[in-house]
């Protein structure tokens, strides 16, 4: 969520002024050669397996052909090892020693961004199959992505920053404006996190800056700080036993809150520190458990940084054998780097790795709208499109008479005419056919899947709020998992199925893994039997499937997603609206 409610008029304008001149830098920079310094000499991306690594190749490469990245950059995807997942801090340990093992010498005068958009997305099932780098946002033409938007959002950093890594993550933004005159200067030994003061409520969420006493008064937009100890999704108790909170300091602050902390996003690492990142992949490689390039490494770092976090297992998802001892040896071997901070007072930093945040952030959310310039319709064709001023529609090719509701996204996606699209609802990669009628509040997406080399369509649906990753033991009652509101028992008998047409592998049962959907032969078919199901459902009602329509999970779908159909859609959109426009 942003990172405070009331902003100060002035504060907006200048975070609306500071915004738009990073779109135009970008933008300026799109489909040309860069000079040496002008931008990242390598932009890496991160992803969880080959698969995922293939794909990510695959549409970074569509993007240079078609002129939406800078020329003369090193774009380079790295994907996890086989095996354990290893989390983004392993992540970063190998793309360093790729880095490493591909530019040499070299390494020590590049300047690199690294973008962790591993994982399968649970949360936000719309970037699963392409990934969450890839997730669209309203603006630009052709319309930009998360990757094109990380990138213009730091497009000054290159410029003055030392050789060595810039951190981040694909499924956030940052906003940020500094005086005129002032540049965030990447320069210093060791790491440099950007901070960006939040309400307490945030930081228990996030990482928390714990910053060396100061005399300044007077507020600034941003300001120069050592950290002397990080703190990792701390209690508000936790927060003020250590001084980590801070009261408001001026009329002109753009935070409402009386009081706040300073909290995380994107930190740089210089070369020779980075090179010391890779002694820790030797001492503990082969990772067999989850390291946080967050959690793990910053909080080695500070004068008061203690080895009493390395035993403090709270907020770790799974806790893996040996992680008390890589976590140690981290400590060790980080012990002593220097952690300077830059606070950017006025900045705002927003989360999309939720589908609610998403569609909030794209729909409702009027600082993001004002600040960034979101648009209600982006790179679309939507003829006397019937819409309220909150729904968003992007990359998509719309007939006459469609309606979209409040609070709806539409992205890469067909609408027959008369089509009308519910309140709250996300249609994604979709074709759907004219008079069709979308329900408020669910989630749709259809995928191209090859198995037995046959290629099929499948058309997954979901309630906005159902629990995608919540598992249960496979003996348990089909009562315990819920899609819309309705149990899966009910689910499977409205469709005149029985439980084990579902499918589940494994000994837990999720509606990640459930086999729900229908593959169809086309991708029109796909969606209007999913959406016969999705009615069936909500209105308590009989619905037939097929008898030769094979059933498959959003899990299976994306182990056989055909990726090159899926971008052929696409370009046919590209095509489309570039034409029509």
């Amino acid at each position: 969520m942003d990172s405070g409610a009331n902003i100060n008029k002035n504060c907006v304008q200048k975070l609306q002024m500071a915004t738009k001149e990073k779109l135009r830098k970008f933008d300026s920079l799109r489909g040309r050669e860069v000079a040496c310094g002008e931008f990242w000499d390598a932009v890496v991306v991160t992803a969880a397996d080959e698969r995922q690594k293939d794909a990510y190749e695959l549409q970074i490469k569509e993007k240079v052909d078609r002129k939406e990245l800078p020329f003369g950059v090193h774009y380079k995807v790295f994907s996890d090892p086989p095996g354990y997942k290893i989390g983004n801090g392993g992540s970063t340990l190998y793309a360093l020693q790729h880095l490493s093992d591909i530019f040499g010498k070299t390494l020590s005068r590049m300047r690199v961004i690294m973008i962790h958009a591993g994982g399968s997305s649970q949360r936000l099932p719309s970037a699963s199959a392409l990934g969450k780098i890839f997730t669209a946002v309203p603006l630009g033409d052709p319309l930009y992505q998360m990757l094109e938007l990380k990138l213009a959002m730091y497009v000054d950093f290159p410029n003055h920053m030392k050789p060595g890594v810039l951190v981040t993550c694909a499924d956030d933004i940052e906003l940020y404006s500094i005086a005129e005159g002032e540049r965030v200067a990447l320069d210093k030994p060791g790491f440099t996190a950007l901070a960006h003061p939040s309400p307490l409520s945030i930081g228990t969420t996030h990482g928390v800056f714990v910053l060396k006493p100061s005399e300044d008064a007077e507020w600034s937009e941003m300001e120069k700080k050592t950290c002397l100890h990080f703190l990792h999704k701390p209690s508000i108790e936790t927060m003020r036993d250590t001084g980590a909170v801070f009261q408001r300091k001026s009329d002109c602050f753009p935070l409402s809150d009386a009081e706040f902390v300073y909290t995380d996003s994107t930190y740089y690492v210089d070369f020779d520190t980075s090179q010391r990142l890779l002694g820790i992949l030797k001492e503990v490689a082969p990772l067999e458990c989850e390291i946080d390039a967050y959690g793990d490494f910053l909080q080695a770092l500070g004068p008061l940084a203690s080895i009493e976090y390395t035993r403090n297992t709270a907020n770790v998802t799974k806790e893996d054998d040996g992680l008390v001892e890589i976590r140690q040896k981290i400590f060790h071997l980080l012990r002593g780097t220097p952690l300077n901070v830059v606070l950017l007072n006025n900045s705002k930093f927003y989360h999309l790795g939720t589908t609610r945040e998403y569609l909030f952030h794209l729909t409702g959310d009027d600082a993001l709208r004002s600040e960034l310039g979101v648009l209600s319709s982006a790179f679309s064709v939507r003829p006397d499109l019937k819409t309220d001023a909150t729904s968003c529609v992007m990359h998509s090719v719309l007939k006459p008479n469609c309606s979209v509701g409040a609070g709806s996204v539409v992205e890469y996606s067909r609408l027959g005419e008369g089509v009308s699209v519910g309140r709250d609802s996300v249609l994604s990669s979709c074709w759907v056919n004219p008079g069709s009628s979308v329900p408020d509040g669910v989630f749709m997406h259809s995928l191209c899947v090859t198995q037995l080399n046959r290629t099929g369509f499948v058309t997954v649906a979901f309630g906005i709020d159902d629990n995608l990753k919540r598992c249960v033991k496979a003996s348990a009652s089909l009562d315990s998992l819920t899609l819309f509101g309705v149990t899966l028992e009910a689910c499977v008998t409205f469709w005149g199925l029985d439980c084990h047409d579902l499918r589940f592998s494994g000994d837990v049962s999720s509606l990640w893994t459930a086999c729900l959907f229908p593959v169809c032969e086309d991708q029109e078919c796909s969606f209007s039997v999913s959406l016969s199901m999705l009615q069936a459902v909500l209105g308590r009602c009989a619905f037939t499937l097929p008898k030769d329509l094979k059933l498959i999970s959003m899990h299976e779908a994306l182990q056989c997603k055909n990726l090159k159909e899926m971008l052929n859609f696409r370009k046919g959109l590209y095509h489309d609206i570039t034409q029509r426009s």
